[in-house]
C-alpha cells in the first residue's frame, strides 16, 4: 500500500472516524486520542487490508477493537492500582518492620517450594506472564492440563498462607 492509499483512502474518513470515535468516548479529547490510535493501527497494519472492501467498515473495526482493548487494559490497571494498594494497606499495618516482612517472604517461599514440581513450574511461569498455551507447548501437554495444574497450585498456595488471605 502506498502513501496514496493513505492520503486518498484513509484520511479521507477522518472526519467520519472523529464522529464515529465520539460515540464510545463522549469526550472530544478522548475521541481525537482514539482517532489517532486507529489510524496509527490502520498504517501499522495497511498491508491486511483486501482491496476492493470497505475502507471505513475496516477502520471501523479497527477503531472499535481498539476501544474495547482499552477499556480491558484500563480495567486491569485499576484492579491492580487498588490491590496493590491494598496490599500496602495491610503491609503497612500489620508489618512493622523488616524483620517480620522477611518471616512472611519466607513463609511465601517455603508454601511455592512445598508444591509438588508438576505444579510448581507451571504456576511460576504463569506468574512469570506466560500464556496457558506458551505452558502448554513447553510441557507438551494439553492447556487444560496447565490450566488444571495452575489452579491446583493457587488452592494449595492459598491454604497453606490462609492467614495472610485479604478480605475485601
Amino acid at each position: 500500500m502506498s502513501t496514496d492509499f493513505i492520503k486518498n483512502q484513509v484520511m479521507v474518513h477522518s472526519s467520519a472516524l472523529l464522529r464515529y470515535a465520539n460515540k464510545f468516548t463522549k469526550n472530544e479529547d478522548d475521541a481525537e486520542d482514539l482517532v489517532q490510535n486507529t489510524l496509527l493501527k490502520v498504517y501499522k497494519y495497511r498491508s491486511k487490508f483486501v482491496k476492493e472492501t470497505n475502507v471505513l467498515g475496516w477502520m471501523y473495526t479497527i477503531m472499535k477493537n481498539t476501544f474495547l482493548n482499552d477499556c480491558s487494559r484500563n480495567s486491569l490497571v485499576l484492579k491492580y492500582m487498588d490491590h496493590a494498594k491494598a496490599t500496602q494497606n495491610i503491609n503497612n499495618a500489620s508489618v512493622s518492620n523488616n524483620g517480620e516482612r522477611m518471616f512472611i517472604q519466607e513463609e511465601i517461599q517455603n508454601a511455592l517450594e512445598s508444591l509438588p514440581e508438576i505444579y510448581y513450574k507451571p504456576f511460576i511461569m504463569h506468574f512469570e506472564g506466560y500464556k496457558y498455551h506458551e505452558i502448554a507447548q513447553y510441557f507438551n501437554i494439553p492447556e487444560g492440563t496447565i490450566k488444571t495444574r495452575i489452579h491446583a497450585a493457587r488452592k494449595g498456595l492459598q491454604n497453606k498462607l490462609k492467614e495472610y488471605k485479604l478480605n475485601y
